[in-house]
Protein backbone atom coordinates (compact mmCIF):
# COMPACT_ATOMS: atom_id res chain seq x y z
CA UNK A 1 0.00 0.00 0.00
CA UNK A 2 1.35 3.52 -0.78
CA UNK A 3 2.68 5.39 2.21
CA UNK A 4 0.24 7.74 3.91
CA UNK A 5 1.15 11.33 3.09
CA UNK A 6 -0.59 12.60 6.19
CA UNK A 7 2.56 12.36 8.31
CA UNK A 8 2.65 13.29 11.96
CA UNK A 9 5.49 15.60 13.10
CA UNK A 10 6.61 13.22 15.87
CA UNK A 11 6.02 9.55 16.60
CA UNK A 12 2.75 8.86 18.36
CA UNK A 13 3.11 6.39 21.24
CA UNK A 14 0.65 3.59 21.98
CA UNK A 15 1.23 1.84 25.31
CA UNK A 16 -0.30 -1.65 25.58
CA UNK A 17 -0.85 -2.99 29.10
CA UNK A 18 -2.60 -6.07 30.44
CA UNK A 19 -4.89 -6.84 33.35
CA UNK A 20 -6.78 -9.60 35.19
CA UNK A 21 -4.54 -12.49 34.04
CA UNK A 22 -1.44 -13.06 31.94
CA UNK A 23 -1.32 -14.74 28.52
CA UNK A 24 -4.18 -12.64 27.13
CA UNK A 25 -2.44 -12.06 23.82
CA UNK A 26 -1.01 -8.56 24.32
CA UNK A 27 1.78 -9.43 21.90
CA UNK A 28 -0.66 -10.49 19.20
CA UNK A 29 -2.81 -7.43 19.90
CA UNK A 30 0.22 -5.18 19.51
CA UNK A 31 1.33 -6.93 16.34
CA UNK A 32 -2.19 -6.85 14.89
CA UNK A 33 -2.65 -3.16 15.62
CA UNK A 34 0.74 -2.46 14.06
CA UNK A 35 -0.32 -4.38 10.96
CA UNK A 36 -3.61 -2.46 10.75
CA UNK A 37 -1.84 0.89 10.99
CA UNK A 38 0.53 -0.28 8.27
CA UNK A 39 -2.46 -1.23 6.14
CA UNK A 40 -3.53 2.42 6.38
CA UNK A 41 -0.14 3.58 5.11
CA UNK A 42 1.63 4.44 8.38
CA UNK A 43 5.12 3.41 9.44
CA UNK A 44 5.29 1.57 12.75
CA UNK A 45 7.81 0.27 15.22
CA UNK A 46 7.07 -2.14 18.07
CA UNK A 47 8.84 -2.56 21.39
CA UNK A 48 8.54 -4.79 24.46
CA UNK A 49 9.18 -3.82 28.09
CA UNK A 50 9.71 -6.86 30.30
CA UNK A 51 9.59 -6.40 34.11
CA UNK A 52 11.62 -9.48 35.09
CA UNK A 53 15.15 -9.12 36.51
CA UNK A 54 16.96 -11.29 33.96
CA UNK A 55 19.13 -9.16 31.70
CA UNK A 56 17.58 -10.92 28.69
CA UNK A 57 15.74 -14.19 27.97
CA UNK A 58 18.94 -15.86 26.71
CA UNK A 59 19.55 -17.95 29.83
CA UNK A 60 15.91 -18.51 30.76
CA UNK A 61 14.36 -21.95 30.50
CA UNK A 62 11.96 -22.35 27.55
CA UNK A 63 9.60 -24.06 30.01
CA UNK A 64 9.25 -20.75 31.87
CA UNK A 65 9.56 -18.17 29.15
CA UNK A 66 8.98 -19.93 25.86
CA UNK A 67 11.15 -19.26 22.86
CA UNK A 68 14.10 -16.89 22.93
CA UNK A 69 13.79 -14.83 19.76
CA UNK A 70 16.99 -13.58 18.08
CA UNK A 71 17.30 -10.45 15.94
CA UNK A 72 19.66 -9.70 13.07
CA UNK A 73 21.91 -7.66 15.35
CA UNK A 74 22.25 -10.51 17.82
CA UNK A 75 19.81 -9.55 20.57
CA UNK A 76 18.19 -12.36 22.56
CA UNK A 77 14.66 -11.12 23.06
CA UNK A 78 11.11 -11.99 24.08
CA UNK A 79 9.10 -14.20 21.73
CA UNK A 80 6.59 -11.38 21.16
CA UNK A 81 9.16 -9.69 18.94
CA UNK A 82 8.67 -12.64 16.63
CA UNK A 83 4.97 -11.76 16.40
CA UNK A 84 5.89 -8.14 15.68
CA UNK A 85 8.18 -9.14 12.82
CA UNK A 86 5.83 -11.72 11.32
CA UNK A 87 2.83 -9.37 11.30
CA UNK A 88 4.54 -6.16 10.17
CA UNK A 89 7.66 -7.33 8.35
CA UNK A 90 9.65 -4.71 10.32
CA UNK A 91 12.91 -6.21 11.58
CA UNK A 92 13.40 -5.81 15.32
CA UNK A 93 16.65 -4.66 16.92
CA UNK A 94 18.50 -4.74 20.23
CA UNK A 95 16.79 -1.45 21.07
CA UNK A 96 13.30 -2.95 20.85
CA UNK A 97 13.32 -5.14 23.97
CA UNK A 98 14.45 -4.26 27.46
CA UNK A 99 14.09 -5.86 30.88
CA UNK A 100 14.26 -4.61 34.45
CA UNK A 101 17.55 -6.47 34.68
CA UNK A 102 19.07 -4.48 31.82
CA UNK A 103 17.64 -1.23 33.21
CA UNK A 104 19.27 -1.82 36.60
CA UNK A 105 22.50 -3.01 34.99
CA UNK A 106 22.71 0.24 33.03
CA UNK A 107 21.99 2.32 36.12
CA UNK A 108 24.58 0.54 38.25
CA UNK A 109 27.21 1.03 35.54
CA UNK A 110 26.40 4.75 35.44
CA UNK A 111 26.56 5.00 39.22
CA UNK A 112 29.93 3.26 39.31
CA UNK A 113 31.27 5.68 36.67
CA UNK A 114 30.05 8.64 38.72
CA UNK A 115 27.50 9.77 36.15
CA UNK A 116 25.04 10.71 38.91
CA UNK A 117 27.59 13.00 40.62
CA UNK A 118 27.12 11.38 44.00
CA UNK A 119 23.33 11.64 44.05
CA UNK A 120 21.27 9.00 45.83
CA UNK A 121 20.11 6.61 43.09
CA UNK A 122 16.37 5.95 43.37
CA UNK A 123 13.53 4.32 41.47
CA UNK A 124 12.16 7.80 40.81
CA UNK A 125 13.69 9.53 38.92
CA UNK A 126 16.62 7.32 37.90
CA UNK A 127 14.90 4.04 37.04
CA UNK A 128 11.88 5.71 35.47
CA UNK A 129 14.12 8.07 33.49
CA UNK A 130 16.08 5.11 32.15
CA UNK A 131 12.82 3.47 31.04
CA UNK A 132 11.62 6.67 29.39
CA UNK A 133 14.94 7.11 27.61
CA UNK A 134 14.62 3.61 26.22
CA UNK A 135 11.08 4.21 24.98
CA UNK A 136 11.93 7.52 23.32
CA UNK A 137 15.34 6.62 21.91
CA UNK A 138 16.13 5.53 18.36
CA UNK A 139 12.51 5.61 17.23
CA UNK A 140 13.52 6.33 13.66
CA UNK A 141 11.33 7.81 10.96
CA UNK A 142 8.05 6.24 12.04
CA UNK A 143 4.53 7.45 12.68
CA UNK A 144 3.67 5.14 15.57
CA UNK A 145 5.71 3.43 18.27
CA UNK A 146 3.79 0.64 19.97
CA UNK A 147 5.19 -0.36 23.38
CA UNK A 148 3.90 -3.46 25.10
CA UNK A 149 4.45 -3.89 28.85
CA UNK A 150 4.88 -7.50 29.95
CA UNK A 151 3.06 -8.89 32.96
CA UNK A 152 -0.16 -7.67 34.53
CA UNK A 153 -1.13 -4.39 36.15
CA UNK A 154 -0.72 -4.80 39.92
CA UNK A 155 2.47 -6.84 39.66
CA UNK A 156 5.03 -5.24 41.98
CA UNK A 157 7.88 -5.62 39.48
CA UNK A 158 5.93 -3.70 36.84
CA UNK A 159 5.34 -0.57 38.94
CA UNK A 160 8.40 1.39 37.70
CA UNK A 161 7.31 0.78 34.10
CA UNK A 162 3.76 1.97 34.73
CA UNK A 163 5.09 5.04 36.53
CA UNK A 164 7.35 5.80 33.56
CA UNK A 165 4.36 5.49 31.21
CA UNK A 166 2.30 7.77 33.44
CA UNK A 167 5.04 10.39 33.32
CA UNK A 168 5.32 10.13 29.53
CA UNK A 169 1.56 10.55 29.26
CA UNK A 170 1.87 13.85 31.10
CA UNK A 171 5.04 15.03 29.36
CA UNK A 172 4.03 14.24 25.79
CA UNK A 173 0.33 15.00 26.13
CA UNK A 174 -2.85 13.28 25.05
CA UNK A 175 -2.31 14.24 21.41
CA UNK A 176 0.80 12.07 21.30
CA UNK A 177 0.03 9.19 23.70
CA UNK A 178 -2.68 6.51 23.82
CA UNK A 179 -3.15 3.87 26.50
CA UNK A 180 -4.65 0.54 25.41
CA UNK A 181 -5.51 -1.92 28.16
CA UNK A 182 -6.12 -5.62 27.45
CA UNK A 183 -8.38 -7.41 29.94
CA UNK A 184 -10.36 -10.64 30.32
CA UNK A 185 -14.12 -11.06 30.53
CA UNK A 186 -14.54 -14.52 32.10
CA UNK A 187 -17.67 -16.56 31.52
CA UNK A 188 -19.11 -18.18 34.65
CA UNK A 189 -20.91 -21.29 33.44
CA UNK A 190 -22.98 -21.86 36.57
CA UNK A 191 -24.33 -18.33 36.38
CA UNK A 192 -24.52 -18.29 32.59
CA UNK A 193 -22.98 -14.82 32.56
CA UNK A 194 -19.96 -12.95 31.29
CA UNK A 195 -18.49 -11.04 34.22
CA UNK A 196 -17.24 -7.46 33.84
CA UNK A 197 -16.09 -6.94 37.43
CA UNK A 198 -12.49 -8.19 36.88
CA UNK A 199 -12.10 -5.64 34.09
CA UNK A 200 -13.50 -2.89 36.30
CA UNK A 201 -11.02 -3.75 39.05
CA UNK A 202 -8.12 -3.92 36.59
CA UNK A 203 -8.93 -0.44 35.25
CA UNK A 204 -9.33 0.80 38.83
CA UNK A 205 -5.84 -0.50 39.60
CA UNK A 206 -4.48 1.23 36.52
CA UNK A 207 -6.20 4.50 37.37
CA UNK A 208 -4.82 4.35 40.91
CA UNK A 209 -1.37 4.52 39.32
CA UNK A 210 -2.45 7.59 37.37
CA UNK A 211 -3.19 6.03 33.99
CA UNK A 212 -6.62 6.32 32.40
CA UNK A 213 -6.93 3.82 29.53
CA UNK A 214 -8.26 5.25 26.27
CA UNK A 215 -9.20 1.90 24.72
CA UNK A 216 -10.14 -1.39 26.36
CA UNK A 217 -9.56 -4.59 24.43
CA UNK A 218 -11.72 -7.14 26.20
CA UNK A 219 -10.75 -10.76 25.52
CA UNK A 220 -13.64 -13.21 25.63
CA UNK A 221 -14.60 -16.61 24.32
CA UNK A 222 -18.08 -15.47 23.28
CA UNK A 223 -19.66 -12.25 21.95
CA UNK A 224 -20.04 -9.45 24.46
CA UNK A 225 -23.56 -8.04 24.79
CA UNK A 226 -24.31 -4.38 24.17
CA UNK A 227 -25.40 -4.04 27.78
CA UNK A 228 -22.06 -5.36 29.03
CA UNK A 229 -20.18 -3.03 26.70
CA UNK A 230 -22.23 -0.11 28.00
CA UNK A 231 -21.58 -1.19 31.58
CA UNK A 232 -17.82 -1.46 31.04
CA UNK A 233 -17.71 1.96 29.35
CA UNK A 234 -19.66 3.56 32.21
CA UNK A 235 -17.61 2.12 35.05
CA UNK A 236 -14.23 2.39 33.32
CA UNK A 237 -14.70 5.92 32.00
CA UNK A 238 -14.22 5.22 28.27
CA UNK A 239 -16.45 5.68 25.22
CA UNK A 240 -18.58 2.70 24.27
CA UNK A 241 -16.88 2.65 20.85
CA UNK A 242 -13.55 2.29 22.70
CA UNK A 243 -14.63 -0.99 24.32
CA UNK A 244 -13.36 -3.47 21.74
CA UNK A 245 -14.25 -7.14 21.98
CA UNK A 246 -11.34 -9.47 21.30
CA UNK A 247 -12.87 -12.85 20.61
CA UNK A 248 -10.92 -16.07 20.19
CA UNK A 249 -9.91 -16.58 16.55
CA UNK A 250 -9.39 -19.75 14.50
CA UNK A 251 -5.88 -18.61 13.57
CA UNK A 252 -3.63 -15.85 14.84
CA UNK A 253 -3.57 -14.53 11.27
CA UNK A 254 -7.31 -13.87 11.53
CA UNK A 255 -6.76 -11.49 14.45
CA UNK A 256 -5.96 -8.32 12.41
CA UNK A 257 -9.13 -8.85 10.36
CA UNK A 258 -11.21 -9.48 13.48
CA UNK A 259 -9.86 -6.46 15.34
CA UNK A 260 -10.34 -4.23 12.29
CA UNK A 261 -13.96 -5.40 12.09
CA UNK A 262 -14.40 -4.40 15.74
CA UNK A 263 -12.97 -0.96 14.95
CA UNK A 264 -9.75 -0.86 16.97
CA UNK A 265 -7.69 0.95 14.32
CA UNK A 266 -10.52 3.43 13.71
CA UNK A 267 -10.65 4.18 17.44
CA UNK A 268 -6.86 4.73 17.55
CA UNK A 269 -7.00 7.19 14.65
CA UNK A 270 -9.98 8.92 16.21
CA UNK A 271 -8.01 9.40 19.42
CA UNK A 272 -5.14 11.02 17.53
CA UNK A 273 -7.57 13.03 15.35
CA UNK A 274 -6.20 11.57 12.14
CA UNK A 275 -9.48 11.98 10.32
CA UNK A 276 -7.85 12.03 6.88
CA UNK A 277 -6.28 8.56 7.27
CA UNK A 278 -6.86 6.33 4.22
CA UNK A 279 -8.93 3.18 4.41
CA UNK A 280 -7.13 0.01 5.41
CA UNK A 281 -6.01 -2.23 2.56
CA UNK A 282 -6.35 -5.71 4.05
CA UNK A 283 -6.15 -7.66 0.79
CA UNK A 284 -3.12 -9.70 1.77
CA UNK A 285 -4.62 -10.61 5.15
CA UNK A 286 -7.80 -11.77 3.44
CA UNK A 287 -5.71 -13.88 1.07
CA UNK A 288 -3.85 -15.49 3.96
CA UNK A 289 -7.11 -16.25 5.77
CA UNK A 290 -8.60 -17.80 2.64
CA UNK A 291 -5.56 -20.05 2.17
CA UNK A 292 -5.51 -21.14 5.81
CA UNK A 293 -9.17 -22.06 5.98
CA UNK A 294 -9.56 -23.57 2.51
CA UNK A 295 -6.41 -25.65 1.89
CA UNK A 296 -6.06 -28.16 -0.95
CA UNK A 297 -4.77 -30.89 1.37
CA UNK A 298 -2.79 -31.57 4.50
CA UNK A 299 0.53 -33.01 5.68
CA UNK A 300 1.63 -34.46 9.01
CA UNK A 301 4.93 -33.26 10.46
CA UNK A 302 6.62 -34.77 13.53
CA UNK A 303 8.64 -32.30 15.60
CA UNK A 304 11.06 -34.33 17.72
CA UNK A 305 12.37 -31.94 20.37
CA UNK A 306 13.36 -31.45 23.98
CA UNK A 307 10.73 -28.92 25.08
CA UNK A 308 7.68 -30.20 23.19
CA UNK A 309 5.52 -30.20 26.33
CA UNK A 310 5.37 -26.39 25.85
CA UNK A 311 4.78 -25.49 22.18
CA UNK A 312 5.64 -21.82 22.89
CA UNK A 313 9.25 -23.01 23.22
CA UNK A 314 9.10 -23.49 19.44
CA UNK A 315 6.74 -20.64 18.57
CA UNK A 316 8.60 -19.33 15.51
CA UNK A 317 9.18 -22.89 14.33
CA UNK A 318 5.47 -23.69 14.45
CA UNK A 319 4.57 -20.49 12.63
CA UNK A 320 7.22 -21.15 9.97
CA UNK A 321 5.64 -24.57 9.37
CA UNK A 322 2.29 -22.83 8.94
CA UNK A 323 3.93 -20.46 6.45
CA UNK A 324 5.34 -23.46 4.59
CA UNK A 325 1.79 -24.78 4.41
CA UNK A 326 0.57 -21.44 3.05
CA UNK A 327 3.25 -21.57 0.35
CA UNK A 328 1.93 -24.99 -0.73
CA UNK A 329 -1.75 -24.31 0.02
CA UNK A 330 -1.96 -27.16 2.51
CA UNK A 331 -2.75 -27.52 6.20
CA UNK A 332 0.17 -28.59 8.38
CA UNK A 333 -0.65 -30.91 11.26
CA UNK A 334 2.13 -30.91 13.85
CA UNK A 335 2.74 -33.86 16.15
CA UNK A 336 4.95 -32.89 19.09
CA UNK A 337 7.21 -35.76 20.22
CA UNK A 338 9.52 -35.69 23.23
CA UNK A 339 12.94 -36.77 21.91
CA UNK A 340 13.66 -38.87 25.01
CA UNK A 341 10.99 -41.26 23.77
CA UNK A 342 13.32 -42.23 20.91
CA UNK A 343 16.43 -42.83 22.99
CA UNK A 344 16.17 -46.60 22.44
CA UNK A 345 15.61 -46.22 18.72
CA UNK A 346 11.92 -47.10 18.74
CA UNK A 347 10.73 -44.56 16.17
CA UNK A 348 8.50 -46.57 13.87
CA UNK A 349 5.21 -46.46 15.78
CA UNK A 350 5.51 -42.81 16.78
CA UNK A 351 6.32 -41.70 13.23
CA UNK A 352 3.66 -43.83 11.57
CA UNK A 353 1.51 -41.65 9.34
CA UNK A 354 4.02 -38.79 9.37
CA UNK A 355 5.18 -37.20 6.11
CA UNK A 356 8.21 -35.37 7.47
CA UNK A 357 10.45 -35.16 10.54
CA UNK A 358 11.82 -31.92 11.97
CA UNK A 359 14.41 -31.88 14.76
CA UNK A 360 14.77 -28.34 16.19
CA UNK A 361 17.47 -26.66 18.23
CA UNK A 362 18.14 -27.22 21.92
CA UNK A 363 20.84 -27.39 24.54
CA UNK A 364 22.26 -30.20 26.66
CA UNK A 365 22.49 -33.96 26.30
CA UNK A 366 18.97 -34.87 27.44
CA UNK A 367 17.08 -36.34 24.52
CA UNK A 368 20.04 -36.10 22.14
CA UNK A 369 20.12 -39.83 21.41
CA UNK A 370 16.44 -39.67 20.53
CA UNK A 371 17.15 -36.93 18.01
CA UNK A 372 19.92 -39.04 16.50
CA UNK A 373 17.48 -41.93 16.14
CA UNK A 374 14.89 -39.68 14.52
CA UNK A 375 17.48 -38.54 11.97
CA UNK A 376 18.43 -42.16 11.26
CA UNK A 377 14.83 -43.23 10.79
CA UNK A 378 14.18 -40.38 8.33
CA UNK A 379 17.38 -41.13 6.39
CA UNK A 380 16.77 -44.87 6.13
CA UNK A 381 13.07 -44.56 5.29
CA UNK A 382 13.34 -41.76 2.70
CA UNK A 383 11.24 -39.46 4.88
CA UNK A 384 11.85 -35.70 4.46
CA UNK A 385 14.11 -34.54 7.29
CA UNK A 386 14.79 -31.00 8.45
CA UNK A 387 17.41 -30.52 11.16
CA UNK A 388 17.83 -27.08 12.71
CA UNK A 389 20.86 -26.11 14.81
CA UNK A 390 21.22 -29.10 17.19
CA UNK A 391 19.02 -31.00 14.73
CA UNK A 392 21.72 -30.58 12.10
CA UNK A 393 24.46 -31.57 14.52
CA UNK A 394 22.65 -34.76 15.53
CA UNK A 395 22.12 -35.66 11.86
CA UNK A 396 25.87 -35.31 11.31
CA UNK A 397 26.63 -37.43 14.38
CA UNK A 398 24.20 -40.07 13.08
CA UNK A 399 25.89 -40.14 9.67
CA UNK A 400 29.32 -40.33 11.29
CA UNK A 401 28.30 -43.30 13.43
CA UNK A 402 26.23 -45.29 10.95
CA UNK A 403 27.67 -44.35 7.55
CA UNK A 404 31.30 -43.43 8.25
CA UNK A 405 31.86 -46.08 10.93
CA UNK A 406 32.85 -43.60 13.65
CA UNK A 407 31.03 -45.41 16.46
CA UNK A 408 32.11 -42.98 19.19
CA UNK A 409 31.15 -39.84 17.24
CA UNK A 410 29.51 -37.28 19.53
CA UNK A 411 29.47 -33.65 20.60
CA UNK A 412 31.75 -32.20 23.26
CA UNK A 413 28.62 -30.47 24.58
CA UNK A 414 27.63 -33.85 26.01
CA UNK A 415 31.03 -34.64 27.60
CA UNK A 416 34.50 -35.73 26.57
CA UNK A 417 34.76 -37.78 23.38
CA UNK A 418 37.63 -39.09 21.25
CA UNK A 419 35.62 -38.37 18.08
CA UNK A 420 34.39 -34.76 18.42
CA UNK A 421 32.31 -34.45 15.27
CA UNK A 422 30.69 -31.46 17.00
CA UNK A 423 32.72 -29.16 19.24
CA UNK A 424 32.78 -25.82 21.04
CA UNK A 425 33.44 -22.84 18.81
CA UNK A 426 36.45 -20.99 20.20
CA UNK A 427 36.63 -18.13 17.71
CA UNK A 428 34.81 -16.64 14.74
CA UNK A 429 34.54 -13.33 12.91
CA UNK A 430 31.74 -10.88 13.67
CA UNK A 431 31.96 -8.04 11.15
CA UNK A 432 35.65 -7.12 11.33
CA UNK A 433 36.20 -8.30 14.89
CA UNK A 434 37.31 -11.71 16.15
CA UNK A 435 35.00 -13.25 18.78
CA UNK A 436 36.60 -15.71 21.23
CA UNK A 437 35.00 -18.10 23.73
CA UNK A 438 36.11 -20.76 26.21
CA UNK A 439 34.38 -23.40 28.34
CA UNK A 440 34.46 -20.98 31.30
CA UNK A 441 32.81 -18.09 29.44
CA UNK A 442 29.53 -16.82 30.92
CA UNK A 443 26.42 -18.36 29.35
CA UNK A 444 24.45 -15.16 28.81
CA UNK A 445 24.90 -13.41 25.47
CA UNK A 446 28.06 -15.31 24.56
CA UNK A 447 26.87 -17.53 21.72
CA UNK A 448 27.24 -16.91 18.02
CA UNK A 449 24.23 -14.63 17.82
CA UNK A 450 22.51 -12.78 15.01
CA UNK A 451 22.79 -12.69 11.24
CA UNK A 452 25.84 -14.18 9.52
CA UNK A 453 26.44 -14.82 5.80
CA UNK A 454 26.94 -18.23 4.20
CA UNK A 455 28.03 -19.40 0.76
CA UNK A 456 26.03 -22.19 -0.89
CA UNK A 457 27.42 -24.68 -3.36
CA UNK A 458 26.29 -24.22 -6.95
CA UNK A 459 23.73 -26.82 -7.97
CA UNK A 460 22.92 -27.92 -4.42
CA UNK A 461 19.34 -28.40 -3.29
CA UNK A 462 19.55 -25.47 -0.90
CA UNK A 463 20.95 -23.17 -3.61
CA UNK A 464 18.00 -24.07 -5.83
CA UNK A 465 15.51 -23.35 -3.05
CA UNK A 466 17.09 -20.03 -2.11
CA UNK A 467 17.64 -19.07 -5.74
CA UNK A 468 21.07 -17.72 -4.83
CA UNK A 469 24.43 -18.88 -3.51
CA UNK A 470 24.83 -16.08 -0.94
CA UNK A 471 22.51 -15.97 2.07
CA UNK A 472 22.30 -14.37 5.52
CA UNK A 473 20.61 -16.19 8.40
CA UNK A 474 20.25 -15.76 12.15
CA UNK A 475 22.28 -17.93 14.52
CA UNK A 476 22.09 -18.89 18.17
CA UNK A 477 24.53 -21.61 19.11
CA UNK A 478 27.76 -22.33 20.94
CA UNK A 479 28.81 -25.61 19.28
CA UNK A 480 29.64 -26.27 15.63
CA UNK A 481 30.14 -29.24 13.31
CA UNK A 482 33.89 -29.93 13.07
CA UNK A 483 35.13 -29.09 9.56
CA UNK A 484 37.95 -31.61 9.99
CA UNK A 485 35.43 -34.43 9.39
CA UNK A 486 34.11 -32.92 6.15
CA UNK A 487 36.00 -35.13 3.66
CA UNK A 488 35.24 -38.35 5.52
CA UNK A 489 31.54 -37.55 5.80
CA UNK A 490 31.22 -36.41 2.21
CA UNK A 491 32.79 -39.70 1.12
CA UNK A 492 29.74 -41.52 2.52
CA UNK A 493 27.13 -39.22 1.01
CA UNK A 494 26.66 -36.29 3.43
CA UNK A 495 27.31 -33.13 1.42
CA UNK A 496 28.47 -29.90 3.09
CA UNK A 497 26.50 -27.59 0.79
CA UNK A 498 26.83 -24.37 2.79
CA UNK A 499 29.87 -22.89 4.54
CA UNK A 500 30.85 -19.62 6.19
CA UNK A 501 32.60 -17.25 3.75
CA UNK A 502 36.02 -18.31 5.09
CA UNK A 503 35.14 -21.98 4.56
CA UNK A 504 35.73 -22.89 8.20
CA UNK A 505 32.23 -23.17 9.69
CA UNK A 506 29.74 -25.68 8.22
CA UNK A 507 26.35 -24.02 7.80
CA UNK A 508 24.32 -26.58 5.81
CA UNK A 509 24.49 -30.30 5.11
CA UNK A 510 22.30 -32.32 2.77
CA UNK A 511 22.06 -35.82 1.30
CA UNK A 512 21.80 -35.45 -2.50
CA UNK A 513 20.35 -38.92 -3.17
CA UNK A 514 17.64 -38.58 -0.50
CA UNK A 515 14.18 -37.14 -1.33
CA UNK A 516 14.77 -34.21 1.07
CA UNK A 517 17.34 -34.35 3.86
CA UNK A 518 18.73 -30.99 5.02
CA UNK A 519 20.38 -29.77 8.21
CA UNK A 520 21.16 -26.11 8.91
CA UNK A 521 23.22 -24.60 11.71
CA UNK A 522 21.16 -21.41 11.78
CA UNK A 523 17.49 -20.76 12.63
CA UNK A 524 15.56 -20.10 9.41
CA UNK A 525 12.26 -20.01 11.29
CA UNK A 526 13.20 -16.59 12.67
CA UNK A 527 12.99 -14.96 9.23
CA UNK A 528 9.83 -16.64 7.95
CA UNK A 529 6.73 -14.49 7.39
CA UNK A 530 3.18 -15.45 6.38
CA UNK A 531 3.56 -13.27 3.29
CA UNK A 532 7.11 -14.47 2.63
CA UNK A 533 7.43 -18.11 3.74
CA UNK A 534 11.05 -19.13 4.23
CA UNK A 535 12.25 -21.11 1.18
CA UNK A 536 13.51 -23.99 3.34
CA UNK A 537 10.16 -24.41 5.09
CA UNK A 538 8.32 -24.07 1.80
CA UNK A 539 10.60 -26.74 0.33
CA UNK A 540 10.26 -29.02 3.35
CA UNK A 541 6.45 -28.92 3.26
CA UNK A 542 6.50 -29.45 -0.52
CA UNK A 543 8.62 -32.58 0.01
CA UNK A 544 6.28 -33.76 2.78
CA UNK A 545 3.30 -33.22 0.48
CA UNK A 546 4.97 -35.33 -2.18
CA UNK A 547 5.65 -38.01 0.43
CA UNK A 548 1.99 -37.96 1.50
CA UNK A 549 0.91 -38.73 -2.04
CA UNK A 550 3.22 -41.70 -2.23
CA UNK A 551 1.96 -43.31 0.96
Amino acid sequence: MPENTSRVPKPRYIFITGGVVSSLGKGLASASLGALLQARGYKVRLRKLDPYLNVDPGTMSPYQHGECYVTDDGAETDLDLGHYERFTGVSAHQADNITTGRIYSNIIQKERRGDYLGATVQVIPHVTDEIKDFILSDAGDVDFVLCEVGGTVGDIEGLPFFEALRQLGQELGREQVLFLHVTLLPYIATAGEVKTKPTQHSVKELRSIGIQPDILLCRADRPISDSDISKIARFCNVRESAVIQGLDARSIYDVPLAYHKEGIDHEVLRHFRLDDAPDADLTRWLDISETLHNPDGEVNIAVVGKYTILPDAYKSLFEALVHGGIANNVKVNVKWIESEAFSKGECGDALKGMHGVLVPGGFGSRGSEGKIQAARYARENNMPYFGICLGMQMAVVEAARNLAGLKNASSTEFGETDTPVVGLMTEWIRGKEKQTRTQSTDLGGTMRLGAYPAILEEGSLVAKMYGTTTISERHRHRYEVNIDFKDRLEAVGLKFSGLSPDGILPEIVEIPDHPWFIGVQFHPELKSRPFEPHPLFAGFIAAALKKSRLV
